[in-house]
This record gives C-alpha cells, structure tokens and sequence, in this order.
C-alpha cells in the first residue's frame, strides 16, 4: 500500500509547488497528503475513481487549507520598483513571501517524452509559479489541473466538488490573468544554449564582467532573495558588478537542476580552500541571452532539499551541462 501511495510522490510534489510556490511547503503539502491517505485507505474505493485522482483530490485539500489567509508568494520584481546600482540592499523579507526554489527530481515525473518534458519545464520556472500566485486558490487550481495536468473540466469539476460550467468560467479567468504574467517561452535546450551557459560561468569564474554583462539581454534582471532589492538592465548590472567589493574573486559555479531551468550552486573557499555552498542561482535564457538571474542566498536551508544524500563534491569549475 505504501508503494501504491509513494510512486505518486513526485507528481504531486510539482502539483502542490505549483499552487504554493515554495519548494519546502510542497513537500510537507506531500506528506501530509499520503499521512491522510495511508490513514484513509480503508476507506478508499476504486470503483469511484482511479487512486492518483482520489490522491489529488486529498492534495487539493491539503494545498486550499494551507493557502488559506496565506500572503502571496512573490519575486522581487513584484515587490515594488528597481533599484539603481549602488543602493542598500534594505532589510532582508521574511521567507513566506518568496518564491521558492525546487530541484526538477522532485517536481518533475520521468518521461521518454522530449517534448512532455518540456511542457513540465515550463510550467515549474520560477516567473511561471510566480505568475499562478496571484489566481484565487480554487482558480489556481483549476488551470494547473486542466492546461499543466491535462485533466478534463469534468473530472476537475468532480475533484473540486463544483460543476463543469464553474470550471469552465474559473478557466476563462485565471487565463485571462495568466496571459497578462505569464513569462515568455524558455529557449530549447539546444547547442547554443549551452554554448551561452558555458561562457557565462567561464566569465564568472574570472570575474571578466566585460564578457559576462555582453552575454545578457539588454532587459536583463536581477536579483537577491530574501532581499526585496532588484535591478533592471545591463548597464545596472555592470555598474554593480564593477563596485568595491562587489568581487567573487575565488566563487564557482556548480550546475545545478532547479524549476526547469538552467541554475548553478555558487560555492566559495574557506580558508583553507574547500568549497562551500553560498547561492543557488537560476537563471532564464531568450532570445540568445541571460533575461533574469535570482540569486537565492539562503543556502544553508535550500541544500538539504537539493543534496538528499549528505554529499558535496568539491566543484571543479562549470562543466557543460548535459
């Protein structure tokens, strides 16, 4: 029974990201939910619905109950205006009003399906998730149910308990929503991309910000969670990255999988020159440049979800990612 219940763990894990937008809530949103399963399975019948559905209806539950009163989830860019190079980075946030990050092994089911794959990519990047939190959580819902998990609007109505015609009209609205936050399709992951990454990390490494600020979209954004300070534009960017003490002299990049997207474990040296984890950082590509870097500076507490076995390889530069 309860590897019946576990082989569902990762899909409903994306699920329940999706609606929360937090890595950490997820998984506690998961367990929580095959806690109530295992202890309902007597109770379960078949004959009324397939298990995944029936786990989903149970997840649902557990993801509106902890959505309720909850603030909305954010990035910094929807946080208020940008910064100008140069400007205090303020008082850090408190961590239940982020967008948090989320290893793709734990959001995304395997599949042999390119193209499958990455529809699942997409639907986890961080300015995706972001773009659902400001859908009423019923709403929310009901558009990752049918447009994400390709559920039909009849058995969406049935684990909502409402009818076809109230998901219909819920779709209607939260696309309309979507439409006006939704990111921009992420480039493929083809030669060029990862020609594009490889460059960045080497500039990085060498803190050459001439060659690191060419390879970025002239929009480009950036940004620090917990910190509500954020840039826009190359030309801010530079200017940041050429300050005082602004150096990362010594810092790695480590590649790292996280919500569909290209992302890399910064690590930088102790004193006796061991490598340690300092950032995740995930970065958005288009149009044949970096469009927004997030630089997630709580490590400590990211790690444990990324690194399940307790190892930590020391970094040997920014290998090509696969």
């Amino acid at each position: 029974m309860v590897e019946r219940l576990e082989r569902h763990r990762t899909e409903l894990t994306g699920y329940c990201y999706r609606m929360l937008g937090s890595g950490f809530e997820a998984e506690d949103a998961v367990q929580e939910t095959l806690v109530r399963a295992w202890r309902a399975y007597d109770s379960y019948d078949e004959r009324r619905g397939s298990l995944r559905a029936w786990l989903y209806r149970i997840a649902t539950n557990v993801c509106l109950d902890m959505l309720r009163g909850a603030q909305r989830r954010a990035l910094a860019i929807d946080l208020g205006p940008a910064a100008r190079a140069g400007a205090p980075l303020g008082p850090p946030i408190a961590g239940d009003r982020w967008i948090h990050p989320i290893p793709d092994a734990r959001a995304l089911p395997a599949t042999d399906d390119p193209g499958e794959l990455a529809v699942r990519r997409e639907t986890i990047r961080l300015a995706f998730v972001a773009a659902l939190q400001h859908l009423p959580a019923r709403q929310r819902a009901a558009l990752i149910l049918c447009d994400v998990l390709c559920w039909t609007a009849r058995e969406t109505a049935d684990l909502l308990d409402t009818t076809v015609a109230s998901v219909n009209s819920a779709l209607q609205r939260a696309r309309a929503t979507l439409r006006a936050r939704a990111p921009e399709e992420a480039r493929p992951r083809d030669a060029a991309h990862r020609d594009l990454l490889d460059r960045y990390c080497a500039a990085f490494e060498r803190h050459d910000v001439d060659t690191l600020v060419s390879l970025l979209h002239e929009d480009v954004t950036m940004s620090m969670p917990p910190f509500a300070w954020w840039l826009r534009g190359r030309d801010q960017i530079r200017l940041a990255l050429s300050a005082p003490g602004a150096s990362c002299a010594g810092a790695r990049l480590r590649p790292a999988e996280a919500n569909g997207s290209a992302a890399f474990w910064q690590t930088r040296p102790d004193a006796d020159g061991v490598h340690h984890p300092f950032a995740l950082v995930v970065l958005e590509v288009a149009d044949g440049a970096i469009t927004d870097i997030v630089t997630f500076l709580d490590a400590e507490r990211l790690l444990p979800l990324f690194v399940t076995d307790g190892s930590w390889p020391d970094p040997r530069g920014c290998p090509a990612l696969p």
